[in-house]
């Protein structure tokens, strides 16, 4: 549903009740549209009693399985797991029903999601079940012992953010009931990786690394003594540290690789300074190593990549998973690159049975092999997308745009963008930029969009494909010491169109920078707006590897944002904690950082009032310093004092990081938050939440914006979101819900003309008006929505009575208009709580002698005012609304009145199939009784004129002239021709005649 006028404009807060808190929102459901594309894959696994099978895990979308080679996915985690985040999956061998998946994806990037432990399924992920090792963070590894499948073990690198006790090596001999810690170094090593000897899985391997992130750097690695690679011959109960012919200086990242082919071989590849990173050989099950490679492409940003893994049927065919993917075949001594859908590889299975079929993931996905890798299977049919922020333009319907991790910009349609597109088609177009947007299209104009790569600023045009680059300081800032650079960049640096001059554009450095012709000319309009501390201005990664991709740069600007009723007042937040305001455009600006807020913090975003000026809303992000606590704040005098809306015990979770809060633009204190794992929704202006997750799976809330009456969201694993229609949530009487009925008001809706749904991805609706009603307990009454129209004549009734409807849904394909046809029965719901029912705008079509299509597929109303009317026994009330005529029409010169006087004509022609279709039944059923010889000669002669014969390609009669006339005419908004209306004319004439043959 598309809003274009709100029936609500409340500007005051109103208050929330006990029956609020408790109220069930499940009848608001959230809705897909992609993209279908696949998002950063962290981990992969197959299974060779089942070669069709395999699972993968993602970074922010969950555990998804596919049972034909990759066709087709299906997610298996939502619902069981408390996070999205994967780290590791391992199948048993003897049995693929089993399956454990640790949690906590290993690659420690900034926006890296938690681990939360352990799951294991039994039914071959039908199910999961939680089974401890909640705290030990990011999980490398999971192990499971080939002879007995309730032994397993498990490499916690920990906590990526902060030190904790609970890194290091785990296992369990029962299944997860119980865990022992067999393995530890200190509370800053935790262990990225584990193999188990193949033949004796009482021998174990396993890679010590010391890690932790920060805002400012990425702490990988650290003396000898830190890290290294450790083994066990009695199943973990004594281990030795493996050094001979390894790096004995600084050590980082070690991942390890052995082979069923040749027990005596370990690989390892290592990170360490210079010429003494790359792949390391034994022969002799870790006794000493050999350097085989020094190979750069082994150890690129090792962090974040660092994987290899062993050819099951011959030890000197290796894989090395970096960016890019490189494959040895000669034990590790010379790499070949293999091509990949996609960059940054992070892991890869080969079937022990037939190692040419494998799967391999990267930041774009999951994909199969049948041949080795020679070609792969698609990566669009993965809707786990990393979506950084999210955007709409003002088009009809409006259309959604974001950054994707690792991949381009994308703007897609909220819904089918006309009645003739490809249903279940996703489309989707690059629109400039790059990975990490924003990406904003300029207010009045979609064709031009504003955005960001990495600190530098582009304009977009749609309209010739050219991406205009007018980057600030005009720079490569890539790899520099923050302390050195002009201007300081996030990578995810803030673009914002001031709502008061859509020529008008900031971007944020350490400065706000502003525009007024896309770009060319830049002015700074303020000091520097962060903390700048000197000590948090070095150089990423060192001292073993340099890691400088923009995320790492402190002390810059995370967020602008300009009042929508005051000009020239405008909000920063920088990603070291500050928050800053100017209301002179930015000839002053004053530093208005909440005394209480712990410092260093990511202010995510920045969410002025639209109904005081001096009000604002801020949602601060401190999880890379090990803080996950959610801080929400706001401010009504202008940043003077500031309140904690967040308090942990006012309904989130205190370990839920705040992402982003937005306030709803019609209702004054109705405000939406989104976290690390989920969305809230407040009705007291932050004094409670409500989890407002829904349907929606656990992933975490990047943005939000409420556009059109529509919640629009875009994840961080599972792409945008859409939620329908929240008129209701702005009506007071949501606050008041008691032991009486509730007919909300339904919002004014655009009627366009897309009259059938899609699948899943995308999830596109039908054209309808959205009608939420409560029911104060489980109805053993009637229920009843009546439609009426201005002059107060019934359109349609929908009851919940079961003896007077049957549900159906049925598909048919008429050859002869080449179209298919849907044909709905609609029951009201009668659930307890709030309950929602999407009325098609459908007025009666034609009679049908089937039941299940008869008086199905009418035309759409013509726009103008309706009624609705619920009845629960005999209680009755009613709301009015609007149905508004699609915008793009007028500019085509299609009003009101060309819609009525074809609405008009359309009803005329339905009503004239009505009769050829009962003549034909009723011809149909003469001739079945009909004992006369001569008169059942005649009567057939009238039906061959009616009636279609069977077959291929039939010649088409008159019932379905008849039809074909009613398609033509309803098919889109138009004035009909002078053609429809003369042949029209012509088949009255013809069904008037057969009557006067058949005499019935």
């Amino acid at each position: 549903m598309k809003t274009l006028i709100h029936n609500l404009a409340f500007t005051t807060c109103f208050f929330i009740s006990t029956s609020l808190l408790s109220q069930d929102f499940s009848a608001f459901e959230y809705r897909t549209i992609g993209p279908l594309r696949g998002g950063r894959v962290t981990t992969v696994t197959g299974t060779p009693t089942e070669p069709g099978t395999f699972y993968l895990g993602a970074s922010g979308a969950g555990v998804w399985k596919t049972e034909d080679y990759g066709t087709t996915w299906n997610n298996v985690s939502d619902g069981f797991f408390s996070t999205p985040s994967i780290g590791a999956i391992e199948i048993a061998s003897n049995d693929p029903n089993i399956v454990y998946v640790g949690t906590g994806s290993d690659g420690l990037r900034s926006n890296i999601i938690n681990g939360k432990g352990v799951y294991k399924s039994i039914d071959a992920g039908e199910t999961w079940t939680h089974i401890g090792l909640d705290h030990v963070g990011q999980i490398g590894a999971v192990e499971i012992d080939p002879t007995n499948s309730n032994i397993v073990w498990v490499a916690a690198i920990g906590n990526a953010f902060k030190a904790n006790e609970e890194r290091g090596i785990y296992k369990t001999i029962d299944g997860g009931v119980t865990w022992d810690k067999v393995l530890f170094v200190s509370n800053k090593t935790g262990f990225a990786d584990l193999e188990l000897l193949p033949g004796n899985p009482n021998v174990v391997y396993a890679a010590a690394w010391k890690a932790q992130r920060t805002p400012w750097t990425i702490d990988s690695g650290g003396e000898n003594k830190d890290g290294g690679i450790y083994k066990s011959v009695n199943a973990g109960k004594d281990w030795v540290k493996l050094g001979k012919g390894l790096p004995e200086g600084l050590i980082g990242k070690i991942d390890l690789g052995v082979t069923a082919s040749d027990s005596k071989i370990l690989y390892a590849v290592i990170e360490a300074p210079g010429d003494q990173g790359g792949v390391y050989k034994s022969v002799d099950q870790g006794n000493s190593f050999t350097q085989t490679s020094k190979e750069k492409g082994l150890v690129n940003r090792p962090f974040y990549y660092t994987n290899i893994e062993v050819d099951p049927t011959n030890a000197d065919i290796v894989y090395s998973n970096a960016n890019p993917l490189l494959k040895s075949t000669d034990g590790g001594k010379t790499w070949n690159e293999m091509d990949v859908p996609h960059g940054d590889n992070h892991d890869i299975w080969m079937n022990p049975n037939n190692p040419a079929l494998l799967i391999q993931c990267n930041d774009g996905g999951a994909n199969i092999s049948h041949n080795g890798g020679k070609t792969w299977s698609s990566q669009f049919n993965q809707p786990t997308a990393e979506i950084y922020q999210v955007a709409v333009d003002d088009q009809y319907p409006y259309w959604v745009y974001g950054a994707q991790q690792d991949n381009t910009t994308i703007a897609i349609p909220s819904s089918s963008p006309s009645a003739t597109s490809p249903q279940g088609t996703q489309i989707m177009i690059d629109v400039g930029g790059c990975e990490t947007g924003p990406s904003i299209p300029k207010p009045g104009d979609h064709n031009t969009v504003y955005n960001n790569c990495k600190g530098r600023f582009s304009v977009y045009s749609k309209l010739t494909g050219s991406n205009r680059e007018y980057s600030i300081g005009a720079s490569n800032i890539y790899g520099h010491n923050p302390k050195d650079l002009k201007y300081r960049f996030q990578r995810v640096a803030p673009v914002h169109v001031s709502p008061h001059d859509p020529d008008v554009v900031y971007m944020g450095s350490q400065y706000v920078h502003k525009t007024r012709n896309n770009g060319e000319i830049w002015e700074i309009i303020s000091p520097d707006l962060t903390a700048f501390e000197a000590d948090k201005q070095v150089i990423s990664g060192d001292l073993i590897t340099r890691d400088i991709t923009g995320e790492e740069y402190y002390s810059t600007l995370y967020s602008i944002r300009e009042s929508k009723i005051q000009k020239d007042l405008l909000w920063t937040g920088s990603n070291d904690g500050v928050v800053s305001i100017t209301k002179d455009g930015g000839q002053t600006w004053e530093n208005v950082t909440p005394k209480k807020l712990p410092k260093g913090g990511r202010v995510e975003s920045i969410e002025p009032s639209q109904f005081s000026a001096a009000r604002a809303y801020i949602s601060v992000d401190r999880h890379l310093l090990g803080d996950t606590t959610p801080y929400f704040y706001k401010t009504d005098d202008f940043g003077k004092n500031w309140e904690l809306l967040s308090t942990t015990t006012n309904g989130i979770p205190s370990d839920y990081t705040s992402k982003v809060l937005r306030e709803d633009p019609e209702i004054a204190g109705l405000l939406y938050a989104g976290t690390e794992y989920g969305m809230f929704v407040s009705f007291d202006d932050g004094k409670n939440w409500k989890t407002f997750q829904q349907n929606l799976p656990v992933t975490p809330i990047t943005d939000i914006i409420i556009n059109r009456g529509d919640l629009v969201l875009s994840t961080m694993g599972r792409g945008f979101w859409i939620l329908d229609n929240i008129t209701s949530l702005r009506n007071p009487e949501i606050a008041s819900l008691n032991n009486k009925p509730i007919l909300f008001k339904p919002d004014n809706t655009i009627r366009y003309n897309i009259t059938r749904a899609s699948g899943d991805f995308p999830n596109y609706p039908a054209t309808s008006v959205i009608i939420d009603y409560y029911l104060p307990e489980e109805s053993n009454k009637e229920v009843q929505l009546e439609i009426l129209d201005v002059n107060k004549n019934s359109i349609v009734t929908i009851v919940s009575d079961s003896t007077q409807i049957k549900s159906t849904s049925e598909e048919v394909e008429d050859m002869g208009l080449s179209m298919t046809f849907s044909y709905v029965d609609a029951k009201l719901e009668t659930n307890k709580g709030i309950n929602r029912f999407n009325w098609d705008m459908r007025q009666k079509g034609a009679w049908s002698d089937k039941k299940s299509r008869r008086f199905k597929n009418g035309p759409l109303v013509s726009p103008g005012r309706y009624t609705v009317i619920l009845k629960v026994g005999e209680a009755s009330s009613e709301q009015f609304f609007e149905v508004l005529i699609d915008p793009r029409l007028e500019k085509e010169g299609v009003l009101d009145a060309t819609i009525k006087e074809q609405l008009l004509f359309e009803n005329k022609v339905i009503q004239l199939l009505s009769d050829a279709r009962k003549l034909q039944a009723d011809v149909e059923a003469e001739i079945k009784k009909s004992t006369n010889s001569e008169r059942k000669t005649s009567l057939e002669k009238v039906l061959k004129k009616l009636k279609n014969e069977e077959g291929a390609y039939p010649q088409q009669m008159l019932v379905a002239q008849i039809s074909y006339l009613s398609y033509i005419v309803g098919d889109a908004d138009k004035e009909v021709g002078k053609d429809a209306k003369d042949r029209y004319t012509d088949l009255v004439s013809q069904v008037n005649k057969l009557k006067s043959e058949v005499s019935l």
